[in-house]
């Protein structure tokens, strides 16, 4: 029987990439806390409207990567392929938005059935984060500043880079809208087809074609940012004010619009060609609408989402090493149930100890092998001898420390000292 197989685009984290995710994980999540963000914690599964409703009919998320379905009930239910609906469903559905200024943070997979390729997946991963309830330019400085400081503080600062724009007000859009239709109907017949189906629904979206011809064509297109009203317009310039105060540097993309229908004003991106082809490593903005659209009161809110697997890929490039190895390693002879005793008071009396015990056995060769497989700094050492006398052998498998025989209750202490005594502090 044929062996079966991961669905293609959903790939399993492996033990040796866990570290490296963990890593990520706990500095993302140190971060947020340090800005006041909470952690909220969202359904894989939503109702597919949900999405349609919130990202818009005219996009390619909705027109062709979500997993959609049908459940028994006959209710249309949707993998989620972003996080900031449901946030928005969760926060209303549980009357979070009052009083403003609510910050929340999420982390988890999401899925769109696309092409699989380098840092892009069917299930991937996303951390995003989501402030409600205040529409002042100093919230969209905030969130670009913390971005800032996750790249700096993850040492991968001078691989991004970020790009602003402003989407303007809905009023500004519908009018930019007739400009670009002017500019674009003469030239139909020379845009992609994706281009020409996306004029008739929603031509904003035609900036996100990665077609040379049509990105080509798009130089020469009417900007957004020249045609957005005097409030929008202040609204950009207080921001970008903010950001050369700051000290951060960003360039600004006209062409910029991101491929989902509720953003307005803000929007940014950092981006990376230090994987090769130009990348989106992190991207957001406003989306004052949102809310209103799935029920709720107007209610001004801004966000971003970053992607991990480009995050790894970055951070692997710096040559970070990942993980902490065991402390120790206890092998001996029979019977084994003598070094599952002493492994369980060695962790009573030091908590954080990480300790493995060689439970297969043979000659202490074989044992010794495994424990140098295993990455650890000591081997604990439980053989007859030892055994007879109540002490426990210690060999240092990785540095030159004197090999030690130590009564048994000495052993925890001593352990606790030698590695958390500050000078092996690299084995932490």
């Amino acid at each position: 029987m044929k062996s079966l197989q991961s669905v293609r685009g959903m790939h399993d984290i492996l033990p040796a990439d866990v570290a490296a995710w963990q890593w990520l994980e706990n500095r993302l999540a140190a971060v947020m806390d340090r800005y006041g963000f909470a952690e909220i914690r969202i359904p894989l599964v939503e109702k597919t409207d949900l999405f349609t409703r919130a990202i818009g009919q005219s996009t390619d998320v909705v027109e062709k990567e979500m997993y959609a379905f049908d459940d028994r009930n006959g209710d249309s239910l949707c993998l989620r392929p972003e996080g900031t609906a449901g946030v928005v469903r969760a926060v209303l559905q549980h009357g979070l938005l009052n009083p403003p200024g609510l910050k929340v943070w999420y982390s988890g997979s999401m899925f769109r059935h696309e092409r699989p390729q380098k840092g892009r997946q069917r299930q991937f991963h996303q951390t995003g984060a989501e402030v409600f309830g205040l529409d002042a330019p100093a919230v969209d400085a905030e969130l670009i500043a913390m971005g800032t400081r996750l790249w700096r503080e993850l040492g991968i600062d001078r691989n991004v880079e970020l790009e602003l724009n402003s989407l303007g007000d809905r009023d500004d859009r519908a009018r930019y809208r007739e400009t670009l239709l002017a500019f674009l109907q003469p030239v139909r017949d020379q845009l992609d087809e994706d281009s020409r189906r996306r004029l008739e629904t929603n031509p904003l979206r035609i900036f996100d074609s990665k077609v040379p011809a049509t990105k080509a064509l798009l130089e020469g297109a009417p900007r957004l940012i020249d045609h957005i009203g005097d409030s929008a317009r202040e609204h950009f310039q207080a921001l970008t004010g903010m950001l050369d105060a700051e000290g951060i540097a960003y360039r600004i993309n006209p062409g910029l619009v991101r491929g989902l229908d509720y953003y307005c004003r803000t929007v940014f991106e950092w981006t990376t060609t230090a994987l090769g082809a130009q990348g989106t490593i992190c991207a957001g903005g406003r989306y004052d609408d949102l809310v209103e659209i799935q029920g709720g009161k107007p209610t001004p809110g801004i966000g971003f989402a970053m992607g991990m697997e480009r995050l790894l890929e970055l951070i692997r490039l710096e040559d970070r090493q990942f993980g902490r190895r065991p402390h120790a390693y206890l092998l001996g002879t029979k019977p084994v149930s003598a070094r599952l005793g002493l492994a369980e008071l060695l962790r009573d009396q030091w908590s954080a100890l990480r300790l493995i015990t060689d439970l297969q056995g043979g000659s202490f060769k074989a044992q010794f092998r495994r424990a140098d497989r295993s990455g650890a700094r000591l081997a604990l050492v439980l053989g007859d001898q030892e055994l007879e006398s109540n002490v426990v052998s210690v060999k240092d498998l990785k540095g030159d420390a004197p090999q030690l025989t130590l009564a048994r209750e000495e052993l925890a202490d001593w352990l606790l000292e030698f590695f958390d005594g500050g000078v092996h502090s690299d084995s932490k």
